[in-house]
C-alpha cells in the first residue's frame, strides 16, 4: 500500500454519570462533571471537523452508535489494551496501516486548536516523535510515523512524569523528536473556571 495519508485519532470516554471527570466531580458534582466532559468533547468533535486527515474515533467501552461523532466521517472502535499505553499503540499500530503519519489526541483539552494538529503532521515530514507537552506533565498529543512500543510501555500514567518518561524512551531509541506548543488539560476546578464561561456560552444549549 502507498501510504500518503494523514491518521488523527480521537480518544473520547464514553459520557457515563460518575465515570468521568472524577476529579472535577469531587467539586462540582457528578452531573455538572459530565455536562463539562460533553462540552469537551463538542469543542474536541469541532477542532477536528476542521482537520484534511482521516478520522479515527475510539471510545473507552462500547461504540455509541448515534451521537456527535458521525460514521460518515468518524471510523469508530473501541480502545483495547492492559492500560493507557497499550490503548494508545493499538490504536496507532492500526492507523499506521493505512496512513503515513499519525496525531493521536484525548478529550480533554479546551485550548487546542486545528494548527496544532497541523504543526503535529508538519513536523513529522522530518521528525520521528512529535508531542504536544500539558501543563501537568503529561500531554495531550503524540504523534509519530512509525509505531514504537517502548514508547508507551512502562509509564506511570496519570503522574507528572508522563512525558519526561516518555522523552527519556525517545532518546534511548534514537528518535528525532519536536515539543509544540504546552496546553493545558481540563482535570481540576482550577481548570474548569479558567474554560467553563467559554464552553458553557458555546456548548450549554445543544448537550
Amino acid at each position: 500500500m502507498d501510504k500518503t495519508g494523514k491518521g488523527l485519532i480521537v480518544f473520547v470516554k464514553n459520557p457515563t454519570l460518575g465515570k468521568v471527570k472524577t476529579r472535577l466531580a469531587k467539586n462540582i458534582g457528578k452531573d455538572k462533571a459530565l455536562q463539562a466532559y460533553k462540552m469537551l468533547m463538542h469543542y474536541t468533535h469541532d477542532i477536528v471537523m476542521k482537520t484534511d486527515t482521516h478520522k479515527y474515533l475510539y471510545y473507552s467501552e462500547f461504540i455509541e452508535d448515534e451521537d456527535l461523532w458521525s460514521p460518515r466521517e468518524f471510523r469508530k472502535l473501541v480502545q483495547y489494551g492492559d492500560d493507557l499505553g497499550r490503548r494508545m499503540f493499538n490504536a496507532i499500530e492500526l492507523s499506521l496501516l493505512e496512513n503515513k503519519n499519525v496525531v493521536l489526541i484525548g478529550s480533554d483539552c479546551a485550548e487546542i486548536k486545528k494548527k496544532h494538529i497541523d504543526t503535529a503532521f508538519k513536523q513529522l515530514k522530518t521528525r520521528d516523535v512529535v508531542l504536544g507537552p500539558a501543563e501537568d506533565g503529561g500531554y495531550y498529543l503524540i504523534g509519530v510515523k512509525e509505531n514504537s512500543k517502548p514508547l508507551f510501555h512502562d509509564i506511570n500514567w496519570g503522574t507528572d512524569s508522563v512525558l519526561q518518561h516518555t522523552l527519556d524512551k525517545i532518546k534511548e531509541l534514537g528518535l528525532s523528536h519536536c515539543l509544540i506548543e504546552k496546553l493545558n488539560d481540563v482535570d481540576t476546578l482550577e481548570d474548569w473556571e479558567i474554560h467553563k464561561d467559554d464552553l458553557i456560552a458555546r456548548y450549554a444549549q445543544i448537550i
